[in-house]
């Protein structure tokens, strides 16, 4: 499935304009100069082969509906695994899409450590035990104007936080992603610093809202979405939706995330999906579902703000952005 971007957007609005200027030399450290001016690609944005969607994976069993699912349509699988972003692979839309496929998710093992009683390593079996999978239809926003309706199958995030057993201490959980430079050729160039980072202040991480994904449509998550286990948090941008997560740190202080280490006037910490603070570079006012002609106005939390705002309650949402 072709899907083209809005002729209203700027380039530089699609993609973050550190990473678009550093597009030839990603392209460079990911597939070889030379090979890429023998076929005439450097510098195209015809680079690879057109993405393709995900090929269908092991169906989930016992999915349980949510009554937190928005009524909203889903957008189709074809949109929803050929169009995100993830870094880790590169820096357009479509660049999971094409490298992800090869991707090796299983064995998988997630370390937790930190202020916590239960450090030590986990794999998807105990990670998994004792949970009941929810299909959770959830609003997706990205910073970046673009939106889409997402059938997610995770668990509640609190579910696993309680079986590491965090101290009084853990004011703030901390996630890493993968950092493998054979399997994600984005990591092979300096576009951000890598691992990549995504943190949560405890309340939020504890909030029913906020579920650890390991499924799309009913199947495992596609590689190119963020498998074998990614975080979901609706009311947040995308950025916070940290992929391939291997490591889980309780902590005392705020962490440093990696989007607000590469450009802290432009991604805070807190990422709350609020049209009236502008990207530095563009509106947030509006945005468009992928799939759609006509913009929509962008809603305060993405309209979960009857179950999220009293997290904020007395927070100045422009500050902590």
């Amino acid at each position: 499935m072709l899907i083209k971007r809005p002729s209203d957007i700027r380039s530089s609005e699609i993609t973050d304009r550190k990473l678009y200027l550093n597009r030839r030399q990603f392209l460079e450290t990911a597939g070889g100069t030379a090979a890429l001016a023998s076929v005439g690609l450097l510098g195209s944005e015809a680079l690879l082969s057109a993405a393709t969607p995900a090929p269908h994976g092991r169906k989930l069993e016992n999915i349980k509906k949510s009554a937190f699912s928005t009524g909203e349509k889903p957008n189709k699988w074809e949109a929803i695994t050929t169009y995100n972003n993830y870094y880790e692979f590169g820096p357009d839309k479509d660049s999971a899409a094409k490298l992800a496929r090869n991707f090796k998710p299983a064995p998988w093992t997630v370390t937790v450590g930190g202020e916590c009683a239960k450090k030590g390593s986990m794999n998807m079996e105990d990670i998994l035990e004792g949970q009941t999978l929810e299909e959770r239809i959830y609003r997706h926003r990205c910073v970046e104007r673009w939106s889409m309706v997402i059938p997610w199958i995770g668990f509640p995030l609190s579910d696993f936080i309680k079986k590491c057993e965090p101290t009084s201490k853990a004011t703030f959980v901390e996630f890493t992603t993968l950092n493998d430079p054979k399997q994600m050729p984005g990591v092979r160039s300096p576009m951000l610093r890598w691992p990549y980072v995504e943190g949560l202040r405890m309340d939020e991480a504890m909030h029913p809202l906020t579920i650890l994904t390991v499924g799309l449509y009913g199947e495992v998550l596609p590689n190119q979405n963020g498998a074998p286990l990614r975080l979901a948090v609706p009311w947040k941008y995308g950025f916070k939706h940290i992929k391939s997560i291997v490591k889980v740190t309780f902590v005392e202080k705020q962490p440093l995330n990696t989007w607000q280490e590469s450009a802290s006037d432009e991604y805070g910490f807190y990422a709350n999906v609020n049209p009236t603070v502008d990207h530095p570079r563009w509106s947030q006012a509006q945005e468009r579902r992928i799939g759609d002609f006509f913009m929509r106005k962008t809603l305060l939390f993405n309209g979960y703000g009857d179950q999220v705002a009293s997290l904020y309650s007395g927070m100045d949402l422009k500050r902590n952005y």
